[in-house]
């Protein structure tokens, strides 16, 4: 649970922009989307190893 103390005279703003960095710092939606559905962990390796090839291919163009 997620408690965000609001301060006197704070405007509710700060506040609520206070509650988005933690809602995303914790990974809360990251992990509920995740849990929505089940990704084989040979599906998880080939998407993390075509991340890194796409990864690299924008390091290479960038360099020359």
């Amino acid at each position: 649970m997620i408690i965000v103390n609001v301060k006197e005279n704070e405007n509710l703003e700060k506040a609520l922009r206070r509650f988005k960095k933690k809602y995303e710092k914790i990974g809360i939606l990251k992990e509920l989307r995740n849990r929505t559905s089940f990704t084989k962990p040979s599906v998880k390796k080939r998407m993390i190893k075509n991340r890194a090839i796409r990864r690299q291919e924008l390091y290479a163009k960038e360099n020359y």
